[in-house]
């Protein structure tokens, strides 16, 4: 992966109960001079509203920082959570991290 690209991977129930951890991560992602930030939620089990307010604010966070966040490989509940929210067409969605890395090379 890109040396400019940290992949941090969430798992399980996104929720109020796990988003601490999460967010621990960003703040050190934010001081590392990461460009971008590659979210894979592969082996998300479920997301609720409270999860979902987390990447939001996560995605308002890094574009502050000058960071851009991608999501990849979301389940079919957390891709109908952002058609349902509207945030798919405020994210940037790749279907697998292949995708994305496919993605930065035709970019380059």
């Amino acid at each position: 992966m890109n040396q400019q690209v940290k992949v941090v991977v969430i798992s399980g129930n996104f929720n109020a109960s796990t988003s601490s951890e999460f967010q621990k991560n960003i703040k050190e992602v934010i001081a590392s001079g990461i460009k971008i930030v590659l979210i894979d939620c592969h082996s998300v089990t479920f997301m609720d509203s409270f999860g979902l307010g987390t990447l939001v604010s996560t995605f308002k966070t890094l574009q502050e920082s000058g960071i851009k966040m991608v999501i990849c490989s979301a389940n079919e509940q957390v891709k109908m959570l952002f058609e349902l929210t509207g945030m798919d067409s405020k994210f940037t969605i790749v279907p697998s991290q292949e995708a994305f890395e496919n993605l930065l090379v035709s970019a380059s």
